[in-house]
């Protein structure tokens, strides 16, 4: 006799989380992007000290260590070397975050592995182990020059998020007044020097107008690694529609990201009043406790949820296609949605989405085949690009019209 749909689902959802680790055994999660090397920098007991912080210890009151990345079937990780764009001695801080992931693998050789190539993630899964990829978030630590680009590269460096929630002198923030139409002559030499590295250029916090232009430039993939569909909910930070769809062309990725603020357009609308024209909150140590202030000023917010997760992957998918989208978390420390509080939860948004009737294959995809393939096919872009391009030098003041 045949199922009712009802019945159909209910059985699907039985059998969702059992379908969710399995598919994750295969393709153990590749998140883009995760804060916690600033929050081991800024913790006030730890203040940078890797093994201080502890990282093989729950942290109850955080959302990022080892025992719930193994419970979570996190396979590979971005780590960003963030800094605040208005930090003192931005380059120093570059510097000095990278080396915190660096001390992250050397901390933790039983669980990472150092990763600077796709085929690491395949090394680190069989060898039971975590691919450790590290990230710039922030074009503020060049200081307008090219050459810290190839010094990063050789740090380890393998994704460079353009900006962070301020404009710089060559590319637009999304929260942030524009300064440059988006991208100007300088801010096309570093994506052209990224591309001949072979590192990912990541459009999450730029503009649309900066998500355009360097669509309109780039050579290899882009990334946007922590990043949701402006159509379902209109913080700037989020992807328009005609930036989803050119990545079909470009060959690069969107990472749906976890932020309650980019998922919820109620949260959002609610949060306005605590935000500035641009939709950023002021920076602040304990993003937990300031959001708390604001309920004590204003009632309880809106919650945003898992579900809500799988709605923006659901619209991403139905945008840029199954081959093009991805998970990037943006753990930090702050608020999270109902359901995602920690990394030991992806295995749940998997179920969610298995429930909806994706396939084991596109879940794989989304899970980390599609990162793996843009992560190749820029390394190749850049191998092809160094035969015939010797290494861009100079400042901003040498590019006219930046």
């Amino acid at each position: 006799m045949d199922e009712t749909p009802s019945a159909r689902s209910v059985r699907a959802g039985d059998n969702a989380m059992a379908t969710a680790r399995a598919v994750l055994e295969r393709a153990p999660v590749f998140d883009g992007h995760n804060d916690l090397p600033w929050v081991i920098r800024i913790d006030k007991a730890a203040r940078g000290d890797v093994l201080a912080y502890a990282l093989n210890a729950v942290h109850e009151k955080a959302d990022t260590d080892i025992p719930r990345m193994r419970e979570g079937m996190v396979g590979a990780q971005f780590w960003a070397a963030f800094q605040p764009t208005g930090a003192p001695h931005p380059a120093r801080t570059a510097l000095e975050q990278i080396d915190l992931i660096r001390r992250i693998e050397e901390a933790h050789p039983d669980v990472f592995l150092p990763a600077r190539r796709a085929a690491d993630y395949a090394r680190a899964k069989a060898a039971g182990k975590i691919a450790s990829f590290v990230a710039v978030e922030g074009g503020v630590g060049l200081e307008n020059a090219l050459a810290p680009l190839r010094i990063w590269h050789a740090a380890g460096v393998r994704l460079m998020t353009l900006c962070h929630n301020e404009s710089l002198d060559w590319v637009d923030s999304a929260t942030d007044a524009p300064r440059n139409g988006g991208l100007n002559a300088f801010g096309r030499a570093v994506i052209g020097e990224l591309n001949r590295l072979g590192i990912v250029v990541d459009l999450a916090h730029a503009s649309h107008e900066a998500m355009r232009k360097v669509l309109a430039v780039a050579e290899a993939p882009v990334a946007l690694s922590h990043c949701n569909s402006f159509a379902l909910c209109d913080h700037p930070r989020n992807a328009p529609d005609d930036v989803l769809k050119a990545l079909k062309g470009n060959g690069g990725i969107v990472m749906a990201t976890f932020v309650p603020g980019f998922l919820s357009q109620p949260l959002r609308d609610w949060l306005r009043r605590g935000r500035d024209a641009y939709g950023k909150a002021p920076l602040a140590a304990d993003p937990k406790a300031q959001f708390a202030g604001l309920e004590a000023s204003y009632g309880r917010a809106p919650r945003a949820t898992l579900e809500q997760v799988a709605d923006h992957i659901e619209r991403l998918v139905a945008t840029a296609g199954v081959d093009h989208v991805g998970i990037g978390s943006d753990y930090f420390g702050g608020a999270t949605p109902e359901g995602l509080e920690n990394v030991s939860r992806f295995p749940h948004l998997f179920a969610e989405l298995v429930r909806r009737g994706f396939s084991e294959r596109d879940l794989e995809k989304m899970s980390a085949l599609n990162l793996l393939r843009v992560l190749r096919k820029v390394e190749a872009a850049g191998k092809r690009l160094r035969k015939t391009r010797p290494p861009a030098v100079g400042r901003i003041e040498d590019f006219p019209g930046a």
